[in-house]
């Protein structure tokens, strides 16, 4: 069932002007949100992305009605999808500490492929729905994640020290404090000090003990360069 009168879901130019124009408003809305918070993925990356993925929809749409009801109306958004992948992995990055940051932005250019998908066939309902729900869970949810992470007792940790030598005291430190060490290796590569060496450890902190404090308490350590959640 249509929920906008019947000339909205042709190809005509107030359908492909609407449809377009959401499309720029919804990945603008995402957008924002992400240059805000300083990724790599913006304003202007997230609205061209959604206006290309809804023109993709609309041209499919056009060629069904205009040249030939043979094709598959399908096909071009199947390749968006698999375009905006590549896309999407150019905003993944790994530090140096191994630590992964750009996995939101990137799925945050999926949506919004999807949203314009969906604006470039005209299943506006199902759009906006997502649109909001895509910007509510970016804008608003981080606070609860947040939160729950604090909660969790088991922690990732990217340390460096000024040598080797002070490794397996640190690990002592570290046990000296009740907390459990689960698991630890050296990173050879991509220290951000000179003559230093870099390791991971996953540990398990008392109950009661909050990651805040645990980071400032073994920061404390002689020796530390730097000491980071990842």
């Amino acid at each position: 069932m249509h929920i906008l009168p019947d000339y909205f879901y042709d190809t005509g130019l107030i359908s492909v002007i609407f449809r377009l124009s959401l499309a720029v408003l919804f990945g603008g809305i995402i957008g924002l949100e992400r240059g805000a918070s300083k990724h790599p993925a913006g304003f202007r990356t997230h609205i061209l992305v959604c206006v290309g993925a809804a023109l993709a929809m609309l041209t499919n749409q056009y060629i069904y009605e205009t040249m030939t009801n043979a094709s598959d109306p399908s096909r071009m958004g199947a390749q968006v999808i698999t375009g905006v992948g590549f896309l999407g992995v150019g905003t993944i990055l790994v530090t140096g500490g191994q630590k992964i940051r750009g996995l939101t932005t990137a799925a945050g250019l999926w949506a919004s492929a999807c949203i314009g998908l969906a604006l470039g066939i005209g299943f506006y309902s199902g759009a906006i729905t997502a649109g909001l729900l895509v910007f509510g869970a970016l804008k608003f949810l981080r606070g609860i994640e947040n939160y729950f992470y604090e909660l969790s007792r088991i922690m990732d940790l990217y340390v460096e020290l000024d040598s080797i030598s002070k490794l397996k005291e640190f690990q002592n430190f570290v046990r000296a404090q009740g907390i459990l060490i689960q698991s630890s290796h050296l990173n050879k590569t991509g220290n951000a000090a000179i003559d230093c060496i870099g390791f991971h450890m996953t540990i398990r902190i008392p109950k009661g003990m909050k990651h805040t404090e645990t980071i400032d308490l073994l920061s404390s350590h002689e020796g530390i360069y730097l000491i980071e959640e990842i």
